[in-house]
């Protein structure tokens, strides 16, 4: 028998080779943290078509076409992209599955990368969903496969949710040969897809029906099981990676562990806990495990003693095991690392948004909307330039309203609201053709579209109008060229590197008595590779001014010169990747290009 290949691969690679292994034919997805990856790695993968689609819902319905078509399909979107798919999805799931569907929802217990918490379990369970719940590496390989296996034997839409951590960890796992699993064919019962009343009414029986039946296959799963204390008269009951963390801190406990957490067969779970005196319920954020347990009339507890909110390590368990009576003292665990002194994010070197952004701070804008991006650092210190973030696309229909709100109260104060172009795409042009509705000539609204011509924040991944900066991307869609389609006549374009021209345009629109949007252009420093000649200070020129200092650029310091009282500012050569936006701040020219070195150098040479 050939021996099994193993590999240590994260999480999320896992997924992408589950779904390989399992005959998988169409993946889609919108990258968001902290599940990109996935996708990613399935583009390795010839026999799988995968795409990053335009947004979330549309993603969803990309998988789903090709499940409706019997083809093994899969989903994957960070968790608030499930409130993007959320429309296609809750009718979805009243129709049969003819071929395996999971979707794959990257929780965020802590807010890593989010801008908010939310737990998709409840979700699932909402849409009438199979949940399960990885481990580890091995389990999220597994589980991909099993959730394919039950979709089609159930005729059920599957979730596998799993969090940022267990996305981003890597363990031991062991690949097999790929599954080649052919397309049945479009079902033709229209009664069953066309959702529509009397159908969908039927459905709602339908999808009790078939969650019923999982109950009775959650009885027996081996993916729930057991780990019996011998001599124990307690019981934790856990799932996805806190197991992992319980059992390092081998409590004198039994432990049931979920790899199916809905729906949890009634009849397994009173026979396990009718066995011990006390159930304790350890999961992050809500009470999803504990809740579905005192619905069935089983005494437990848990968010009594461990954090509705973040992450729960080791170190967190172990307090609230100690709490609960679990464990008699502390281990005083030390996390394994040293604590670094906390630092902001910041904007990359050589980001056009950099210069954009301190033009509009310069620009004494009270009210700036902001949207999800790279470009939501702008909110933070130095810039401190957002008043406002909610999701992605949202600031275009905030700033009508609050224009809207102002003009009721004959206020006239300038608003101007930001958006990139990967969300223009993907949830902000709706909000544009709103902006034609009921619009006023008079109200001053300034909004900037930051084209960097990629979705930065996330890896890079193309958007629409990638296509206009490389030949590997296959969307060329302009935004001006769009914008002005759609009926807006005032839309400017600026190159957001050439920051007088930049300081003037904004300066004009912001002033303009009515609606106007500035596409500022400029690709991204890092998926382009922008490296130009650095650039240095004369410290013999340099007033020390610090109004390159002000451009918050990376590179940029104050230093002692030898032989210089003042301090002066300098350039990390090592790390400027000449966007020249300091040079062209400097009021006396002390900021030159080191290829004027160069020339002076071949002059001599000559």
């Amino acid at each position: 028998m050939k021996e099994k290949e193993k590999v240590v691969i994260t999480g999320n690679e896992a997924i992408a080779q589950g779904f390989y292994e399992a005959g998988g034919t169409v993946a889609a997805s919108y990258p968001g943290s902290p599940t990109v990856e996935v996708i990613e790695k399935l583009k390795e993968h010839k026999e799988v078509y995968s795409e990053f689609s335009i947004n979330e819902k549309v993603a969803l319905e990309v998988a789903i076409g090709a499940s409706f078509y019997g083809a093994r399909s899969m989903a994957v979107m960070k968790h608030v992209g499930v409130n993007i798919a959320a429309d296609p999805l809750m009718t979805f799931t009243e129709t049969p599955v003819n071929g395996g569907f999971v979707l794959v929802s990257g929780d965020d217990p802590g807010l890593a990368s989010s801008q908010n918490e939310q737990d998709n379990r409840i979700l699932g369970k909402f849409a009438n969903m199979a949940i399960l719940d990885p481990s580890d590496s091995q389990e999220a390989k597994d589980f991909t496969k099993l959730a394919l296996t039950i979709s089609e034997a159930y005729s059920i839409p599957m979730l596998l949710r799993i969090t940022s951590r267990l996305c981003h960890s890597r363990s031991v796992v062991y690949l097999e040969d790929r599954e080649e699993v052919n397309p049945k064919g479009i079902n033709q019962d229209k009664e069953k897809y066309c959702m529509i009343p009397p159908g969908s009414r039927k459905s709602q029986f339908f999808m009790r029906e078939r969650l019923q039946k999982l109950e009775d296959y959650a009885y027996s799963t081996n993916i729930n099981y057991l780990d019996n204390k011998e001599g124990s008269d307690t019981l934790i009951i856990t799932s996805g990676i806190v197991y992992q963390n319980i059992k390092e801190i081998n409590p004198e406990a039994s432990i049931w562990k979920l790899g199916m957490i809905y729906p949890i067969s009634e009849k397994r779970a009173k026979e396990i806990t009718s066995q011990y005196k006390k159930v304790i319920v350890v999961e992050e954020m809500l009470p999803f495990i504990e809740n579905e347990l005192k619905l069935m009339g089983i005494q437990c507890e848990g968010k009594k003693y461990f954090s509705f909110t973040g992450e729960l390590g080791i170190q967190e368990i172990e307090v609230g095991l100690f709490k609960a009576g679990i464990i008699k003292e502390k281990t005083s665990y030390q996390k394994p690392f040293v604590e670094t002194v906390p630092r902001s994010p910041l904007f990359c070197s050589g980001c056009p948004h950099r210069p954009t952004f301190d033009i509009i701070k310069k620009s004494k804008a009270k009210v700036v909307i902001g949207d999800i991006g790279c470009y939501s650092l702008a909110s933070l210190f130095p810039f401190e330039q957002s008043n406002t973030i909610i999701s992605m696309g949202a600031s275009i229909g905030i700033i009508k309203g609050i224009r809207k709100a102002m003009s009721k109260k004959q206020e006239e104060e300038p608003l101007v609201a930001v958006i990139g172009d990967g969300t223009f795409f993907h949830s902000g042009m709706t909000g544009f053709v709103n902006l034609l509705h009921q619009k006023q000539d008079n109200e001053n609204m300034t909004i900037v579209v930051l084209d960097n011509r990629t979705t930065a924040m996330t890896g890079g991944q193309p958007n629409a109008s990638s296509g206009l900066y490389n030949q590997r991307d296959d969307m060329t869609v302009g935004i001006k060229t769009l914008l002005e389609n759609i009926g807006f006549n005032r839309v400017k374009e600026i190159n957001q590197y050439d920051y007088k021209a930049a300081s003037q345009l904004f300066k004009e629109e912001i002033a303009y008595e009515g609606l106007s949007i500035i596409v500022a252009n400029g690709p991204c420093a890092l998926k382009y590779n922008i490296e130009e000649p650095y650039f240095y200070v004369d410290p013999n020129i340099c007033i020390s001014c610090r109004s390159c200092i002000k451009t918050n650029c990376p590179p940029l310091r104050m230093i002692n010169y030898d032989g210089i009282e003042k301090l002066k500012s300098s350039i990390d050569k090592e790390m400027c990747v000449g966007c020249s936006v300091c040079a062209q701040v400097c009021p006396v020219n002390a900021i030159k290009s080191s290829k004027e070195i160069n020339r002076e150098d071949e002059e001599i040479d000559n």
